[in-house]
């Protein structure tokens, strides 16, 4: 989606067993992510397939050209009225800056808004590495909620970002 060649999109949300893998060739092909980070990613596809509806882990794939080229996991918080969190949220990086990510997220606000949210929080690294990560959030209408630093490791705060939908 890199060139200006418009593809069609097809939006998914059942979760299959062959999406375990898919996350994690999107998340390896970032190389912004451990190996830990990607069984983490994992393990909440596993818990959604394995529970279903009982999960309280969401997820939305977008699919180019009937391949897996985007997904995101967002839930309710818990013991909240409306407050929702985005945990994951990746792209395939031959389909980055092509639009699939706004759109993406864009699916998943209206998603969220249907099922009664009113806000939407995220997570991510201060690390230099993520400064596109977060002008990508701020762009979208996110702001910058709380600053925690050396929230994962040394150097590494976590920025959280949230948006009223």
């Amino acid at each position: 989606m890199k060139t200006n060649e418009k593809k069609h999109v097809h939006f998914r949300e059942h979760i299959v067993q062959t999406d375990i893998n898919e996350i994690e060739t999107i998340l390896q092909s970032s190389d912004y992510f451990s190996h830990e980070e990607i069984l983490l990613a994992q393990s909440l596809a596993g818990e959604k397939l394995a529970l279903g509806e009982a999960s309280s882990y969401q997820f939305l794939f977008a699919e180019v050209e009937n391949r897996i080229s985007g997904f995101l996991c967002y839930g309710h918080v818990p013991l909240t009225v409306s407050s929702f969190d985005l945990y994951w949220m990746a792209v395939l990086n031959e389909n980055r800056q092509g639009g699939l990510g706004t759109a993406l997220l864009r699916k998943a606000e209206t998603r969220i808004i249907a099922l009664g949210g009113t806000r939407l929080y995220i997570d991510t690294s201060s690390r230099s590495q993520y400064i596109p990560t977060r002008h990508f959030y701020e762009q979208r209408g996110y702001q910058r909620g709380a600053f925690l630093p050396e929230y994962y490791g040394p150097e590494d705060g976590k920025v959280i970002y949230y948006k009223r939908l």
